[in-house]
């Protein structure tokens, strides 16, 4: 079939969905992600120095085809043979320019010549599509050559350092620019909890009521005028028994009214960590979720760092809520967000629904709901999605808060004890989750809402109150948590480390490296980080000797030069040239002068079962953890290494144990196999009974 347009894209579904709005001749193929890569296997780079310039050099990409691309690319080559004009319509952000720009490269070298042209959208609608077509640009060689100085950025730093750790620290490792920078900050929390010495306190409570009518309780905070912190159980015994005789009144109460303003829309952060803490996923699955929604044309696109809004989103936004709730649940004017990050990525929007009227349920009621087929992934994500954009445009929950201040007169002196009461009159935003539960309530990163409804009796300065009774709790100051996906994609933000599309890639390759690992020590309810024997180990070698790679300032630095190139304002050669000068300086004095590091092997408590006078110790070899002795080349003692998952095989009863395939993906298999063949994709419940024969299929 003859054609006129040639649209390319780089996802199949991508393709699927955006042939759906287009009409008469188009024909959209899938370049099935990059066409272009740097050489795996060197460093792919050709670095001269310039002729009588020390210290200043150049750098020229050597770029090579992927082989795996090479048969698909062969066939649009077949195609872009039957049009003139080449409409090159991948992702808005830097990776989607660098891969249009291949594309038009590689197409280049046919036997017919093509018009290129470059057109972006950031929601896959037929409007967005139609206006994208209608305004067609070239592609944007500024935000090719930012996304080329951090390919070589990153490819100087991981070529270049891998071999020395080889050398001084173990065979086999790798080092990042930014991923470098996460593991330092996963190592020095765990080192300000290993350091952290807990202090005892004591809290006292009062209950008290009104005139047999309401009780309510009150927490001591001062005695004789002055802040009161109580340091153990004899002091908090004394003053509990001087309490129980006090005579008790009101001393003061106070009203305020408050507001409280919704979140901001998503950004791509926002979302990961909502994802996180409302959901349980990591960053990567987050992003992989979001991939599909935008891609399936339900969400505007998802690798943002920009809260701005279209003003037709709004619109419909508004209109949606003042037909669903009323026109007091809408502001007067509409919301406008201002971007809080300074390198707010591209002309991008926040991420919010394509369409408003379309809404996830687990029971479709009909209507525009029920003709989506939707992943139960997908449609927890987007609910998120949906729930906080309607949430933006919505008027603000208001109330009033109301402190008491009682009284209370005993032999020892007069204390002052507190309680803080808020009653929400006006839900506004908050109707939104009127049917959710307290956890749904989030803030800007994700985290619950922990202010909580307290009703008050009406009280008078004065008025005496009845004592019912004193209680007396122990306390002990907390460490600082260890990280979790959400905290430490907000501290890596917070130090303008990274950008949307690195945040998921960064968190999955310090685990993949085995630099940190998620763990539950200290946390039942989620998983967090902590750093292995190995990750401390490179990252006190890197910051002994390459203080600016793990520097948080430096790498920040880094961050906003690329944003430069992006916008313009720098050229991507001397910024590459102004690093590599003394990184490839200091790497020769390393390389002479380092001393070998020797790694601490973790231990498991246990002897060497074979000859029992060794230690078994937890080693990390090149397809991960294995058991081994700690007299190694002694004893030969060896044994994989295997993480229980905490329950037991629903098959056979023995232990459930994570396990993975031969491509690397992890599964839940059984501690007696080849005895007992139980696989799982998901973890089984500790009362299972339902029996898995089969091992899980991989999929591609």
């Amino acid at each position: 079939m003859r054609f006129m347009n040639l649209i390319v894209v780089e996802s199949p579904t991508k393709a699927r969905t955006l042939s759906r709005f287009l009409e008469g001749d188009f024909a959209v193929e899938a370049t099935y992600g990059h066409v272009q890569d740097l050489p795996q296997k060197k460093l792919g780079v050709i670095i001269e120095q310039e002729s009588g310039r020390a210290g200043e050099y150049r750098f020229e990409l050597q770029y090579e085809q992927l082989e795996k691309q090479q048969k698909r690319m062969d066939e649009i080559k077949k195609l872009a043979g039957k049009t003139d004009k080449i409409y090159l319509a991948t992702d808005p952000d830097r990776e989607g320019e660098a891969i249009a720009y291949h594309v038009s490269q590689i197409l280049k070298n046919g036997k017919k010549q093509h018009e290129f042209v470059r057109i972006v959208f950031h929601e896959i609608t037929k409007k967005a599509i139609q206006e994208a077509l209608e305004h067609p640009q070239k592609v944007d060689r500024q935000l090719v050559e930012a996304q080329q100085a951090r390919r070589v950025l990153d490819r100087l730093v991981g070529y270049k350092l891998s071999p020395l750790l080889w050398r001084k620290v173990r065979k086999g490792l790798s080092a990042g620019r930014v991923q470098s920078v996460a593991v330092r900050l996963v190592v020095e929390r765990e080192r300000e909890i290993l350091a952290f010495k807990p202090e005892e306190y004591w809290q006292i409570f009062a209950e008290v009521e009104k005139m047999n009518i309401q009780k309510f309780q009150v927490q001591l905070t001062e005695r004789e005028g002055e802040k009161i912190k109580v340091g153990n159980g004899v002091e908090a015994e004394k003053i509990k028994l001087d309490l129980e005789k006090a005579a008790y009144c009101v001393a003061g109460v106070s009203k305020r009214e408050f507001k409280k303003s919704p979140p901001a829309p998503f950004t791509t952060s926002t979302l990961q960590q909502a994802g996180a803490n409302k959901l349980g996923w990591s960053a990567k699955r987050t992003m992989q979720v979001a991939q599909s929604l935008y891609e399936e044309g339900h969400i505007t696109y998802h690798r943002t760092d920009s809260t701005n809004l279209a003003v037709e989103a709004v619109a419909q936004a508004r209109d949606f809520i003042a037909a669903k709730y009323g026109k007091e649940f809408i502001p007067a004017t509409p919301r406008i967000y201002q971007t809080k990050s300074k390198v707010a990525q591209e002309a991008h929007e926040a991420i919010r629904p394509t369409d408003v009227n379309v809404q996830y349920s687990t029971q479709p009621t009909g209507g525009q709901a029920s003709n989506v087929q939707w992943g139960k992934d997908e449609g927890r994500l987007y609910e998120l999605i949906w729930k906080r954009f309607l949430a933006c445009q919505m008027a603000d929950t208001a109330g009033e808060e109301t402190k008491v201040t009682v009284r209370a007169t005993g032999r020892d002196g007069e204390y002052q004890l507190e309680v803080k009461g808020q009653v929400v009159k006006f839900e506004g935003w908050k109707r939104l989750y009127e049917s959710s539960t307290k956890s749904e309530l989030l803030s800007s990163n994700g985290e619950e809402d922990k202010v909580e409804e307290v009703m008050l009796p009406e009280l008078t300065e004065g008025e005496k109150l009845n004592l019912l009774s004193v209680l007396t709790e122990q306390k002990f100051t907390q460490p600082p948590a260890r990280f979790n996906d959400a905290s430490l994609i907000k501290a890596l933000e917070e130090k303008g480390i990274g950008r949307p599309s690195t945040y998921a890639p960064t968190l999955t390759t310090i685990q993949d490296r085995q630099y940190v690992e998620k763990t539950n020590i200290g946390d039942s309810r989620q998983k967090r980080f902590s750093p292995t024997a190995l990750g401390m180990a490179v990252n006190d070698f890197l910051t002994a000797n390459f203080p600016e790679i793990v520097d948080f300032e430096f790498t920040a630095r880094m961050e906003d030069e690329l944003d430069n190139i992006a916008a313009g304002e720098r050229q991507w050669q001397p910024v590459l040239s102004a690093f590599y000068g003394p990184f490839e300086k200091n790497l020769v004095n390393v390389s002479e002068t380092a001393q070998r590091v020797h790694i601490k092997a973790d231990e498991t408590g246990n002897p060497c079962p074979k000859c029992g006078e060794g230690r078994e110790i937890v080693r990390i070899g090149k397809f991960g953890r294995f058991l081994a002795c700690s007299r190694y080349p002694e004893c030969d003692y060896k044994r994989n290494y295997v993480k229980k998952a905490g329950v037991l095989c629903p098959k056979c009863g023995g232990d459930v144990i994570m396990r993975r395939t031969k491509t690397g993906k992890n599964f839940f298999g059984c501690s007696n196999y080849p005895k007992c063949d139980f696989a799982s994709w998901t973890k089984p419940k500790a009362a299972a009974t339902t029996e898995v024969t089969q091992a899980p299929r991989e999929t591609t």
